[in-house]
């Protein structure tokens, strides 16, 4: 909106306008506007979850130490939403349908959130909706994405092939391309990559949510994988970046910087609430609308690989929760952590919880580093 006003209509008069044309500008404008959103209605978010009494329920066989944050307001990744979807109608370039995509997967797997957290709230216990139905929720919403993301194919707006990291020529097509020009196999050659791309973005919006278990610890790690990715997306929107690079060069891409900014600034806002000790917790309308958007804006950036080292401390969480049911059901209940998620296994420990949310962010911050520096090594 900003953008069309001040760029589109007013530069023409007012030339120091002409620098909102960049994508670079916007995005700090983006983050910024985020950031002091999520700081500005914080309070008052805070004060209407009291009011009403929306208040997180502690599992009794979770970490004792634990019980004490009954009752804190839950239900906050509403301001982290409204703080990211605002500044990105405000800075991006809306012509471009990635930024609207991003926004709906953000919203749509948020809402998934919203409803698990609302049957938690009007139950009063730690039941929200069925496992089976928000699987059922999220899937059908990760194929939707993917179907829209085929229908891009077919315009040229999006490319099916695969970014591996030091393989700068090796670029695996997701979709058998035999099949995909007749109506009667198109649905077998694109199978592949439906799936993947669906099994990426539900893997990761849970990842995020099973992470959401310590004062500040998920939306710490975000601030990290959304900073990276919005690097990530400028690169590959960037001429000479991409062709420097050796990046699949999509154009489409560079509005996403905007999107991805204000992802940065938002959670930043929102952890100067959910430091520990938390003011607020993010909920699921929160860890799952924002894991969701993290796992699509990778696919449309093609950094489907590299997203196993932005989001490696998530991965990891998700990880030792398969491995700690695998092992309790096939080794006749012999676990392998003493408590999963694995932050849990280190209070158990008996590690501070301040020491292991500064422990997690150093390794995601490392991690995402990492994914950084192979762009250069292809």
């Amino acid at each position: 909106m900003l953008y069309y006003l001040l760029y589109e209509q007013l530069q023409k008069y007012v030339s120091p306008f002409r620098v909102f044309r960049y994508v670079t500008f916007r995005t700090a404008f983006a983050s910024l506007t985020a950031l002091f959103l999520c700081i500005a209605l914080g309070p008052w978010l805070i004060h209407k979850l009291r009011q009403f009494q929306i208040g997180q329920y502690i599992r009794e066989e979770g970490p004792k130490s634990h019980q004490k944050k009954a009752g804190t307001p839950t239900m906050g990744g509403i301001l982290i939403i409204i703080s990211i979807v605002i500044p990105t109608l405000l800075w991006a370039d809306l012509r471009y349908s990635y930024v609207w995509i991003a926004l709906v997967s953000l919203i749509g797997f948020g809402w998934i959130g919203f409803l698990d957290d609302y049957a938690k709230v009007t139950k009063r216990r730690n039941l929200g909706l069925t496992a089976r139905r928000k699987l059922a929720y999220q899937f059908s919403l990760a194929f939707a994405f993917a179907a829209m993301l085929l229908f891009m194919r077919s315009n040229g707006q999006f490319s099916t092939t695969m970014n591996i990291p030091f393989f700068k020529q090796y670029k695996p097509s997701l979709v058998i391309e035999s099949l995909m020009h007749s109506p009667w196999t198109y649905v077998v050659g694109a199978a592949p990559f439906c799936i993947l791309v669906a099994l990426i973005v539900v893997f990761t919006s849970n990842a995020v949510n099973l992470t959401d278990g310590l004062d500040g610890l998920a939306i710490g790690l975000m601030v990290i994988c959304a900073g990276a990715l919005t690097m990530l997306a400028y690169a590959g929107g960037h001429v000479t970046l991409a062709e420097y690079l050796q990046l699949s060069r999509n154009p489409h891409t560079s509005e996403l910087t905007i999107f991805c900014g204000s992802m940065t600034g938002a959670s930043l806002g929102f952890l100067w609430y959910n430091a520990h000790p938390a003011e607020i917790f993010m909920g699921d309308v929160g860890s799952l609308g924002l894991g969701g958007a993290l796992a699509v804006v990778a696919v449309l950036v093609k950094q489907e690989v590299l997203l196993l080292f932005i989001g490696g401390m998530f991965i990891l969480e998700a990880v030792s929760v398969i491995l700690q049911v695998g092992s309790y059901k096939l080794r006749h209940g012999k676990r392998i952590f003493k408590m999963a998620p694995l932050h849990h296994h280190f209070e158990a420990l008996g590690w501070a919880e301040s020491k292991i949310i500064a422990r997690f962010w150093i390794a995601g911050l490392v991690l995402a580093l990492c994914a950084l520096t192979t762009l250069k090594l292809r």
